[in-house]
Protein backbone atom coordinates (compact mmCIF):
# COMPACT_ATOMS: atom_id res chain seq x y z
CA UNK A 1 0.00 0.00 0.00
CA UNK A 2 2.71 2.64 1.10
CA UNK A 3 4.32 2.31 -2.23
CA UNK A 4 1.73 3.60 -4.54
CA UNK A 5 2.00 6.34 -7.41
CA UNK A 6 0.11 9.19 -8.63
CA UNK A 7 -2.76 7.75 -10.71
CA UNK A 8 -2.65 4.68 -8.93
CA UNK A 9 -6.11 2.34 -7.95
CA UNK A 10 -6.93 2.86 -4.49
CA UNK A 11 -8.63 0.45 -1.86
CA UNK A 12 -12.42 1.51 -1.43
CA UNK A 13 -15.00 1.74 -3.41
CA UNK A 14 -12.98 1.78 -6.95
CA UNK A 15 -12.66 5.39 -7.78
CA UNK A 16 -9.62 6.71 -9.53
CA UNK A 17 -7.87 9.35 -7.58
CA UNK A 18 -4.25 10.78 -7.53
CA UNK A 19 -2.15 8.61 -4.28
CA UNK A 20 1.61 9.41 -3.42
CA UNK A 21 3.62 7.15 -1.24
CA UNK A 22 7.14 6.92 -0.70
CA UNK A 23 7.52 3.36 0.52
CA UNK A 24 10.37 1.61 -0.31
CA UNK A 25 11.15 2.77 -3.42
CA UNK A 26 10.80 6.67 -3.41
CA UNK A 27 8.29 9.13 -3.88
CA UNK A 28 6.75 9.27 -7.74
CA UNK A 29 4.63 12.45 -6.78
CA UNK A 30 7.49 15.04 -7.97
CA UNK A 31 5.74 16.49 -10.56
CA UNK A 32 2.38 17.43 -8.46
CA UNK A 33 3.83 20.93 -7.38
CA UNK A 34 6.37 22.35 -5.89
CA UNK A 35 6.93 23.10 -2.16
CA UNK A 36 5.93 26.66 -1.34
CA UNK A 37 9.18 29.27 -1.26
CA UNK A 38 12.70 27.34 -1.94
CA UNK A 39 14.51 29.66 0.72
CA UNK A 40 14.87 27.50 3.26
CA UNK A 41 16.17 23.82 3.11
CA UNK A 42 13.38 21.33 3.76
CA UNK A 43 11.58 22.97 6.60
CA UNK A 44 15.09 23.83 8.71
CA UNK A 45 14.73 27.03 11.12
CA UNK A 46 18.12 28.49 11.31
CA UNK A 47 19.70 28.22 14.51
CA UNK A 48 17.46 25.55 15.39
CA UNK A 49 19.54 22.55 15.14
CA UNK A 50 21.29 22.87 18.31
CA UNK A 51 17.98 22.34 20.27
CA UNK A 52 17.75 18.27 18.71
CA UNK A 53 17.76 16.62 22.05
CA UNK A 54 17.84 12.82 20.99
CA UNK A 55 14.80 11.37 23.43
CA UNK A 56 16.56 8.52 25.81
CA UNK A 57 16.16 5.42 23.59
CA UNK A 58 12.97 6.53 21.66
CA UNK A 59 11.05 6.94 24.75
CA UNK A 60 11.76 2.98 25.63
CA UNK A 61 14.06 3.90 29.15
CA UNK A 62 11.11 2.86 31.51
CA UNK A 63 9.45 0.20 29.34
CA UNK A 64 10.64 -2.13 32.27
CA UNK A 65 8.13 -0.44 34.94
CA UNK A 66 5.84 -3.10 35.16
CA UNK A 67 5.06 -3.71 31.33
CA UNK A 68 2.26 -2.81 29.07
CA UNK A 69 -1.06 -2.93 31.21
CA UNK A 70 -4.53 -3.97 29.07
CA UNK A 71 -5.30 -0.73 28.45
CA UNK A 72 -2.09 0.59 26.99
CA UNK A 73 -2.54 -1.69 23.58
CA UNK A 74 -0.54 -3.82 21.62
CA UNK A 75 3.28 -3.07 21.28
CA UNK A 76 6.07 -3.70 18.29
CA UNK A 77 4.22 -3.02 15.96
CA UNK A 78 3.44 0.10 13.04
CA UNK A 79 1.34 3.45 14.62
CA UNK A 80 -1.13 4.23 12.05
CA UNK A 81 -1.73 7.90 12.15
CA UNK A 82 -5.07 9.18 10.17
CA UNK A 83 -5.06 13.34 10.27
CA UNK A 84 -4.63 16.32 8.49
CA UNK A 85 -1.78 17.64 6.85
CA UNK A 86 -1.15 21.25 6.72
CA UNK A 87 1.09 24.25 5.76
CA UNK A 88 1.77 26.22 9.00
CA UNK A 89 2.44 30.06 7.95
CA UNK A 90 3.71 31.19 11.16
CA UNK A 91 4.01 34.91 12.07
CA UNK A 92 6.05 35.79 15.42
CA UNK A 93 5.24 39.40 16.79
CA UNK A 94 5.56 41.04 20.42
CA UNK A 95 2.41 42.29 21.95
CA UNK A 96 -0.95 42.95 20.47
CA UNK A 97 -1.45 43.23 16.71
CA UNK A 98 -1.88 46.81 15.40
CA UNK A 99 -5.20 47.21 13.89
CA UNK A 100 -5.64 49.28 10.63
CA UNK A 101 -1.29 49.30 10.24
CA UNK A 102 1.55 47.06 10.03
CA UNK A 103 3.20 44.97 13.09
CA UNK A 104 6.44 43.97 12.50
CA UNK A 105 6.65 40.27 12.73
CA UNK A 106 9.13 36.93 11.66
CA UNK A 107 7.60 35.06 9.22
CA UNK A 108 8.17 31.85 8.36
CA UNK A 109 6.55 28.79 6.16
CA UNK A 110 6.93 25.25 7.46
CA UNK A 111 4.99 21.93 7.52
CA UNK A 112 2.22 21.14 9.72
CA UNK A 113 -0.68 19.43 10.86
CA UNK A 114 -2.18 18.12 14.17
CA UNK A 115 -1.95 14.41 12.42
CA UNK A 116 1.20 15.01 10.64
CA UNK A 117 3.02 16.99 13.68
CA UNK A 118 1.78 13.40 15.99
CA UNK A 119 3.02 10.92 13.24
CA UNK A 120 6.95 12.73 12.83
CA UNK A 121 7.25 13.43 16.70
CA UNK A 122 6.00 9.54 17.09
CA UNK A 123 8.95 8.46 14.73
CA UNK A 124 11.38 11.14 16.35
CA UNK A 125 10.60 9.22 19.82
CA UNK A 126 12.04 6.36 18.09
CA UNK A 127 8.64 4.62 17.01
CA UNK A 128 10.34 2.60 13.67
CA UNK A 129 7.44 2.40 11.65
CA UNK A 130 5.33 5.57 12.25
CA UNK A 131 2.32 5.86 9.00
CA UNK A 132 0.29 8.81 8.27
CA UNK A 133 -2.71 8.67 6.31
CA UNK A 134 -4.07 12.31 4.78
CA UNK A 135 -5.36 14.43 2.46
CA UNK A 136 -3.40 17.38 0.41
CA UNK A 137 -4.09 19.53 -2.82
CA UNK A 138 -1.81 19.09 -6.04
CA UNK A 139 -0.20 22.46 -5.29
CA UNK A 140 2.65 21.08 -2.51
CA UNK A 141 1.78 17.58 -1.89
CA UNK A 142 5.54 16.23 -3.40
CA UNK A 143 6.78 19.08 -0.45
CA UNK A 144 4.89 17.22 2.46
CA UNK A 145 5.56 13.93 0.75
CA UNK A 146 9.39 14.71 1.45
CA UNK A 147 9.15 16.36 4.18
CA UNK A 148 7.39 13.25 6.13
CA UNK A 149 9.54 10.66 4.58
CA UNK A 150 12.79 12.78 6.27
CA UNK A 151 11.20 12.81 9.28
CA UNK A 152 10.86 9.14 9.58
CA UNK A 153 7.06 8.78 8.50
CA UNK A 154 5.84 6.61 5.81
CA UNK A 155 3.12 9.42 4.07
CA UNK A 156 0.59 8.09 2.13
CA UNK A 157 -1.09 11.11 0.74
CA UNK A 158 -4.65 11.59 -1.00
CA UNK A 159 -3.71 13.85 -3.53
CA UNK A 160 -7.19 15.98 -3.71
CA UNK A 161 -7.79 16.86 -7.66
CA UNK A 162 -10.29 20.04 -6.27
CA UNK A 163 -9.02 21.41 -3.11
CA UNK A 164 -5.43 23.15 -2.18
CA UNK A 165 -3.53 21.43 0.83
CA UNK A 166 -5.11 23.22 3.82
CA UNK A 167 -3.20 26.60 5.34
CA UNK A 168 -3.04 27.53 8.75
CA UNK A 169 -1.83 30.83 10.15
CA UNK A 170 0.08 30.85 13.07
CA UNK A 171 0.08 33.85 15.08
CA UNK A 172 2.32 34.39 18.00
CA UNK A 173 2.73 36.33 20.47
CA UNK A 174 6.87 36.35 21.56
CA UNK A 175 6.30 37.51 24.88
CA UNK A 176 7.03 34.92 27.84
CA UNK A 177 3.93 32.27 27.18
CA UNK A 178 4.32 32.64 23.58
CA UNK A 179 0.72 31.96 23.16
CA UNK A 180 -1.06 31.26 19.72
CA UNK A 181 -3.45 32.07 17.55
CA UNK A 182 -5.00 30.36 14.65
CA UNK A 183 -6.77 31.06 11.23
CA UNK A 184 -7.39 28.10 9.60
CA UNK A 185 -8.03 27.19 6.10
CA UNK A 186 -8.59 23.12 5.99
CA UNK A 187 -8.50 22.61 2.27
CA UNK A 188 -8.04 19.27 1.12
CA UNK A 189 -7.59 17.87 4.99
CA UNK A 190 -11.13 18.17 5.76
CA UNK A 191 -11.86 16.06 2.86
CA UNK A 192 -10.44 13.08 3.21
CA UNK A 193 -13.41 10.29 3.68
CA UNK A 194 -14.37 6.45 3.94
CA UNK A 195 -12.96 6.18 0.60
CA UNK A 196 -9.59 7.07 1.10
CA UNK A 197 -10.07 3.78 3.91
CA UNK A 198 -8.85 0.46 3.60
CA UNK A 199 -8.76 -2.27 6.10
CA UNK A 200 -5.39 -3.18 4.41
CA UNK A 201 -4.04 -0.17 5.59
CA UNK A 202 -4.04 -1.80 9.62
CA UNK A 203 -1.67 -5.04 8.19
CA UNK A 204 0.61 -4.88 10.77
CA UNK A 205 -0.59 -1.98 13.31
CA UNK A 206 -0.56 -1.95 16.80
CA UNK A 207 -2.36 1.20 17.26
CA UNK A 208 -4.14 3.67 15.29
CA UNK A 209 -4.44 7.23 16.17
CA UNK A 210 -7.42 9.66 14.95
CA UNK A 211 -7.30 13.12 14.75
CA UNK A 212 -9.59 14.89 15.98
CA UNK A 213 -9.93 17.39 13.29
CA UNK A 214 -11.41 14.34 10.92
CA UNK A 215 -14.51 15.21 13.66
CA UNK A 216 -14.94 18.47 11.86
CA UNK A 217 -16.85 17.55 8.58
CA UNK A 218 -19.26 15.38 7.57
CA UNK A 219 -16.88 12.72 5.57
CA UNK A 220 -13.95 12.96 7.99
CA UNK A 221 -16.76 12.08 10.84
CA UNK A 222 -17.90 8.96 8.27
CA UNK A 223 -14.63 7.79 8.16
CA UNK A 224 -13.87 7.92 11.77
CA UNK A 225 -16.66 5.42 12.11
CA UNK A 226 -15.29 3.38 9.26
CA UNK A 227 -11.93 3.09 10.81
CA UNK A 228 -13.07 2.93 14.44
CA UNK A 229 -14.82 -0.21 12.73
CA UNK A 230 -11.83 -1.88 11.19
CA UNK A 231 -9.95 -0.89 13.70
CA UNK A 232 -12.56 -3.23 16.61
CA UNK A 233 -12.89 -5.60 14.02
CA UNK A 234 -8.48 -6.50 14.13
CA UNK A 235 -8.32 -5.56 18.10
CA UNK A 236 -6.09 -2.68 17.31
CA UNK A 237 -6.24 -0.05 20.23
CA UNK A 238 -7.47 3.58 19.26
CA UNK A 239 -6.28 6.96 20.76
CA UNK A 240 -8.06 10.34 19.27
CA UNK A 241 -6.74 13.66 20.15
CA UNK A 242 -9.49 15.93 20.30
CA UNK A 243 -7.75 18.87 18.43
CA UNK A 244 -9.20 21.96 19.05
CA UNK A 245 -11.54 23.39 21.69
CA UNK A 246 -13.17 26.61 18.92
CA UNK A 247 -13.80 23.60 16.62
CA UNK A 248 -15.51 21.37 19.39
CA UNK A 249 -17.49 24.07 20.55
CA UNK A 250 -19.50 24.17 17.31
CA UNK A 251 -19.49 20.35 16.85
CA UNK A 252 -20.86 19.74 20.55
CA UNK A 253 -20.07 17.86 23.36
CA UNK A 254 -22.58 15.28 23.39
CA UNK A 255 -21.89 14.45 19.91
CA UNK A 256 -18.24 14.37 20.22
CA UNK A 257 -18.40 11.61 22.82
CA UNK A 258 -20.85 9.94 20.64
CA UNK A 259 -18.68 9.80 17.51
CA UNK A 260 -15.69 8.66 20.20
CA UNK A 261 -17.57 5.56 20.91
CA UNK A 262 -14.60 2.72 20.91
CA UNK A 263 -12.31 4.73 21.51
CA UNK A 264 -9.47 3.62 24.02
CA UNK A 265 -7.20 6.88 24.60
CA UNK A 266 -8.54 10.14 24.90
CA UNK A 267 -5.43 12.79 24.82
CA UNK A 268 -7.19 16.26 25.36
CA UNK A 269 -5.59 19.46 26.54
CA UNK A 270 -7.13 20.95 29.59
CA UNK A 271 -9.06 23.10 27.80
CA UNK A 272 -10.57 20.36 25.91
CA UNK A 273 -11.18 18.57 28.63
CA UNK A 274 -13.17 21.65 30.73
CA UNK A 275 -15.44 22.04 27.42
CA UNK A 276 -16.35 18.30 27.33
CA UNK A 277 -17.12 17.92 30.47
CA UNK A 278 -18.39 21.44 31.70
CA UNK A 279 -16.17 21.79 34.62
CA UNK A 280 -13.84 24.31 35.44
CA UNK A 281 -10.96 22.04 37.71
CA UNK A 282 -8.60 20.32 34.82
CA UNK A 283 -8.14 16.95 37.48
CA UNK A 284 -12.15 16.86 37.34
CA UNK A 285 -12.33 17.29 34.19
CA UNK A 286 -10.02 14.41 33.20
CA UNK A 287 -12.04 11.95 36.00
CA UNK A 288 -15.17 12.81 34.50
CA UNK A 289 -14.51 11.79 30.98
CA UNK A 290 -12.64 8.75 32.12
CA UNK A 291 -16.04 7.59 32.72
CA UNK A 292 -16.36 7.49 29.08
CA UNK A 293 -13.00 6.60 27.75
CA UNK A 294 -11.26 3.90 29.35
CA UNK A 295 -7.84 5.71 29.64
CA UNK A 296 -7.32 10.06 29.57
CA UNK A 297 -4.61 11.58 29.52
CA UNK A 298 -4.92 15.28 29.99
CA UNK A 299 -2.39 17.94 28.89
CA UNK A 300 -1.79 20.67 31.22
CA UNK A 301 0.42 22.77 29.01
CA UNK A 302 3.05 24.40 31.75
CA UNK A 303 1.26 22.05 34.55
CA UNK A 304 2.39 18.65 32.81
CA UNK A 305 -0.21 15.98 32.21
CA UNK A 306 -2.71 14.25 34.69
CA UNK A 307 -3.28 10.24 33.86
CA UNK A 308 -7.24 8.83 34.25
CA UNK A 309 -8.88 5.71 34.63
CA UNK A 310 -12.60 4.94 35.93
CA UNK A 311 -13.65 8.24 37.02
CA UNK A 312 -10.31 8.94 38.90
CA UNK A 313 -7.16 10.92 38.26
CA UNK A 314 -4.44 7.99 39.13
CA UNK A 315 -0.82 10.37 37.85
CA UNK A 316 0.01 13.86 38.28
CA UNK A 317 3.17 14.46 35.62
CA UNK A 318 5.20 17.24 36.35
CA UNK A 319 6.00 19.90 33.36
CA UNK A 320 9.69 19.84 31.58
CA UNK A 321 11.27 23.33 32.86
CA UNK A 322 11.02 25.35 28.72
CA UNK A 323 11.66 28.39 27.72
CA UNK A 324 8.71 28.81 25.16
CA UNK A 325 9.34 30.19 21.54
CA UNK A 326 6.54 28.84 19.92
CA UNK A 327 3.64 26.71 21.62
CA UNK A 328 2.72 25.51 17.87
CA UNK A 329 2.30 21.63 18.43
CA UNK A 330 3.56 21.00 22.10
CA UNK A 331 0.37 19.11 21.98
CA UNK A 332 1.52 16.73 18.86
CA UNK A 333 4.70 17.09 20.45
CA UNK A 334 3.40 15.10 23.56
CA UNK A 335 0.46 12.96 21.85
CA UNK A 336 3.92 11.57 19.30
CA UNK A 337 6.22 10.93 22.33
CA UNK A 338 3.69 9.46 24.65
CA UNK A 339 2.17 7.04 21.62
CA UNK A 340 5.84 6.28 20.60
CA UNK A 341 6.71 5.10 24.03
CA UNK A 342 3.42 3.25 25.23
CA UNK A 343 3.90 1.29 22.43
CA UNK A 344 7.67 0.34 23.30
CA UNK A 345 5.57 -1.67 26.19
CA UNK A 346 5.84 1.34 29.10
CA UNK A 347 2.85 1.88 31.18
CA UNK A 348 0.72 5.42 30.52
CA UNK A 349 2.17 7.07 33.48
CA UNK A 350 6.04 6.32 31.77
CA UNK A 351 4.58 7.52 28.53
CA UNK A 352 3.36 11.01 30.00
CA UNK A 353 6.59 11.60 31.17
CA UNK A 354 8.12 10.80 27.70
CA UNK A 355 5.53 13.16 26.35
CA UNK A 356 5.88 16.23 28.84
CA UNK A 357 9.52 16.05 27.37
CA UNK A 358 8.96 16.23 24.15
CA UNK A 359 6.44 19.08 24.60
CA UNK A 360 9.27 21.00 26.71
CA UNK A 361 11.22 20.12 23.35
CA UNK A 362 8.64 21.77 21.00
CA UNK A 363 7.99 24.94 23.00
CA UNK A 364 11.38 25.90 22.26
CA UNK A 365 11.28 25.78 18.27
CA UNK A 366 9.72 27.38 15.85
CA UNK A 367 6.93 25.13 14.00
CA UNK A 368 5.46 22.17 15.11
CA UNK A 369 7.76 19.41 14.05
CA UNK A 370 10.91 17.89 15.79
CA UNK A 371 14.50 18.86 15.06
CA UNK A 372 16.31 16.55 12.51
CA UNK A 373 18.50 14.23 13.68
CA UNK A 374 22.35 13.29 12.13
Amino acid sequence: MYGWRVGSRQPGPGRERDVTGTGAHGTGSEALGREPGNEAPRGHEPGNEAAAHEPAGGGTGTAGSGGAPADSGSHGGALLVVGDVVTDVIARHRGPLASGTDTAAAIRTVPGGAGANVACWAAHWGCADVRLLGRVGADTAAWHERELAAGGVRPCLVVDPHAPTGTVICLVDTGAAAERTFLTDSGASLRLEPGDWSDAVLDGVARLHLSGYLLFSEQGRALVAVALESARARGVPVSLDPASAGFLADLGVGRFLALVEGVDVLLPSRDEACLLTGLPDGADAAAKLSRHVPLVVAKQGAHGALVARSGTVSARVSAVPATPKDTTGAGDAFTGAFLATLLSGAVPEAAAREGCRAGALAVERVGGRPPRLG
